[in-house]
């Protein structure tokens, strides 16, 4: 069984699963114009650094470990890639003309599998793109939870927690991936209305995750207590109020539309910042 393999061999590197794999590998070098992107590859973030000075690497020494590919099921004489993007990027941006390669024959859901071990081992994923690897062999190849858990070599909560990120909105999973946001940050938010704007608080101040913890506590109980009382359009008024000032606001709108509006500020910069705010627009 290829699950078996791949078990094995995730403790010993991608050169074990291309070792235990019963189909023969091949070793070429390939031209990388024949070489197209892996529809199922995670990984889709690449530091722009990073990848320039692994081309000036390759122009000195060359390609030192071989890309993975498969044959292409479309386009004869044409390849796959299974492993190893940031080094195909940065041989064309080297002026190479060919590459070398591993070439096996295998299918979509063990191409997904190398390109997951590779990343995960070499730990290249964001984690948002290995959240998403993982998501697509629960889609596209019948995974669960468990069945991860075996293959990558991790916890199962970890794998629920991973999976739990993708229901964040795509702007505060952006901020993860471009590590604006850790991911302890991250976690924080999740099932949170305002997560985005939260988001932005934790950059802008510079929050622990501790202080991040605290605030979305503090979020959260305002939710059920008094939140989902208030008429829609008092909760658009002080969600922007809540973006202008950066404060947490609170509006008790009276039957009679007498009431309250209340700035939660916690220093004397926040509140000069305030004062200064309602000077400058009154």
């Amino acid at each position: 069984m290829i699950e078996n393999k791949l078990k094995k061999g995730l403790g010993r590197g991608l050169s074990s699963l291309i070792g235990d794999n019963s189909k023969k590998a091949l070793t070429n070098k390939i031209q990388i114009q024949d070489v197209f992107r892996n529809k199922f590859q995670p990984r889709k973030y690449f530091n722009k650094q990073e990848l320039e000075d692994l081309s000036s690497s390759i122009k000195e020494r060359g390609v030192i470990q071989p890309i993975i590919v498969r044959p292409s099921k479309s386009s004869e004489h044409k390849y796959e890639l299974i492993a190893g993007e940031r080094r195909w990027l940065a041989s064309q941006n080297a002026g190479l003309n060919e590459i070398p390669a591993v070439i096996l024959d295998i299918d979509d859901a063990q191409s997904l599998e190398f390109a997951i071990v590779e990343n995960v081992q070499r730990q290249d994923l964001n984690p948002i793109e290995e959240s998403r690897g993982y998501q697509k062999l629960i889609e596209n190849f019948n995974y669960d939870n468990d069945k991860l858990s075996k293959f990558v070599g991790k916890s199962r909560s970890y794998i629920v927690n991973s999976l739990r990120l993708l229901s964040l909105p795509k702007e505060v999973l952006l901020m993860v991936e471009e590590t604006k946001l850790s991911v302890g940050h991250a976690r924080s938010l999740i099932g949170l209305d305002n997560a985005i704007f939260v988001a932005q608080k934790i950059i802008k101040e510079k929050l622990s995750v501790r202080q991040t913890e605290l605030l979305v506590k503090k979020f959260k109980n305002k939710s059920f207590t008094v939140v989902k009382r208030k008429d829609a359009n008092i909760l658009n008024l002080q969600k922007d109020l809540e973006e202008k000032t950066g404060l947490v606001v609170s509006i008790n709108n009276k039957k009679n539309n007498s009431g309250m509006v209340s700035f939660e500020y916690k220093d004397l910069d926040q509140l000069q910042r305030l004062i200064g705010i309602i000077k400058s627009n009154y």
